[in-house]
């Protein structure tokens, strides 16, 4: 049954806002791509039913020429976010040759109490809070002062006696010498319409760099979990544990595609290595598998 867009929805045990664009679960929030959650619903209004690629694509892309190779990505990343197993799923389930099927259970979202977001309903409490309520409340605060202030004295004690807080140097010396993380690749073609190509040249890399003996590399759920954020790139570096950044973009001007990747020493900040591959865009799994093999070649002689 058809509902209106802006309705909100549990999926399995994530709720959904479609309004926000994000999902949430046990005080876990995603937010998903514009499409992913267009694809997302679609399959929410035929639950149990085989929701054919066409369908998906008129969903997802509609006014827009692309393959069923982008609903392909589109799902992939998807199920990622969801936390979801294609070989043996409790959300989407793949129909070879037919489209997918929403397997999960999927009922209106009421205002009963939303684990993700405890401080919505706390929103909602009464203003004539019981008395022993406030007490405790209060007593919380005084605790949680006392610690800060603890932790300040401690602080300031520690600095006193020489020592130096870490800066981000001083943090990179920490994270093995042969590390490196792939930040999602930006989509810059006009309106936007590859990001799923973007994504998936980040995952292709991903599990490129994994198979080089010696080199770690951050699973595709820690790189997906910064995208989109504005983060220094001595921050990042530091929260993904690693050395080395690997970013890029993608640009498509009629039947070719443009990718272009560069290599970041986050310590300092400087480009180490950078190029650009203009491909053909007509098998999107070959341009990505080909464009991966060439940087994670380049990549071997420059770290």
């Amino acid at each position: 049954m058809e509902r209106p867009p802006t309705t909100r929805l549990l999926i399995g045990d994530w709720h959904v806002d479609p309004a926000s664009g994000e999902v949430s679960r046990k005080g876990q929030t995603t937010r998903l791509e514009v499409r992913a959650m267009r694809l997302l619903l679609c399959l929410a209004d035929h639950p149990g039913e085989v929701v054919s690629i066409e369908q998906l694509l008129d969903q997802g892309w509609a006014g827009v020429i692309v393959s069923s190779d982008s609903v392909y990505q589109a799902m992939t990343s998807l199920r990622r976010q969801l936390g979801d197993d294609a070989k043996q799923p409790t959300y989407i389930e793949t129909v070879p040759r037919l489209g997918y099927r929403m397997v999960a259970k999927v009922r209106p979202w009421t205002d009963s109490p939303d684990p993700a977001h405890p401080e919505r309903e706390a929103g909602r409490a009464s203003p004539l809070a019981p008395s022993g309520s406030r007490v405790r409340a209060g007593l919380a605060v005084a605790l949680a002062a006392g610690v800060c202030i603890a932790l300040v004295i401690i602080s300031l004690l520690h600095a006193g006696n020489g020592s130096v807080a870490a800066s981000p140097q001083n943090t990179a010396a920490q994270q093995p010498e042969k590390s490196i993380a792939v930040v999602p690749f930006l989509d810059l073609t006009e309106g936007m319409v590859e990001e799923t190509f973007a994504d998936g040249m980040t995952e292709e890399l991903i599990d490129k760099l994994s198979k080089v003996t010696g080199l770690m590399v951050p699973s595709p759920t820690a790189s997906f979990y910064y995208k989109g954020r504005k983060i220094p790139v001595a921050d990042l570096a530091k929260n993904l544990g690693v050395i080395y950044l690997l970013d890029g973009s993608v640009r498509k001007s009629g039947s070719r595609v443009r990718v272009a990747a560069r290599l970041i020493r986050a310590d300092n900040g400087y480009v180490i290595w950078t190029e650009t591959y203009d491909r053909p865009f007509n098998d999107i799994l070959v341009v990505q598998d080909d464009i991966a093999n060439k940087v994670t070649a380049a990549l071997k002689q420059n770290l």
